[in-house]
Parts: C-alpha cells; sequence; structure tokens
C-alpha cells in the first residue's frame, strides 16, 4: 500500500467491517515497512495520515479505528505515544 487514499476496505461478512478492515491495514503497513526503523516507520504513517487528513479521505474515525486495532499489540510507552499521534492527527 502507497498511501491512505488508495485503500480500498473489504467488507467481510464474519465480524464488524471497520474493524476488520483496520486490521487489515496494520498488516498492509507492517508488510510495507518491514526492515525500516521505528522512526521511518513512525514518520512514513504520520506523514500519510496527515496527507488523508488534508484530503479529506482520513476520518476521525478511521482514526480511531487504527489506534483501537493497533493499541493492544503495544506496550504503555507506545500506547500513549499512539495516543498522542492520533490526538494531533485529528486536530488537523
Amino acid at each position: 500500500m502507497k498511501d491512505f487514499k488508495n485503500y480500498t476496505p473489504d467488507e467481510k461478512p464474519d465480524g464488524d467491517p471497520r474493524v476488520n478492515n483496520a486490521v487489515e491495514l496494520a498488516k498492509n503497513i507492517s508488510r510495507a515497512m518491514n526492515g525500516k526503523s521505528t522512526g521511518q516507520l513512525l514518520n512514513t504513517i504520520v506523514a500519510e495520515a496527515e496527507r488523508g487528513k488534508r484530503e479529506g479521505t482520513l476520518t476521525n474515525a478511521d482514526l480511531d479505528n487504527f489506534y483501537n486495532a493497533l493499541s493492544p499489540m503495544l506496550d504503555g510507552f507506545k500506547r500513549k505515544k499512539l495516543k498522542d499521534i492520533i490526538a494531533k492527527l485529528k486536530a488537523i
């Protein structure tokens, strides 16, 4: 996946499609960023999210879904950092 704008969600009958889409988005991002440093990963995600917010293709609900999908996999420090980033992105 190159950016959020080109991400097209697939609705799945076996659960909440918003959660499934967020999980798929996280999987796609992690595959695309395999081998890159945490800083590179974070900068890329934030840059794409900022662009999506400015273009109107990324909503606050999308950001909440992304947070809810990723936060259980993070430790307390990283979860707090992600929460702060999400709050910053919502303000755009």
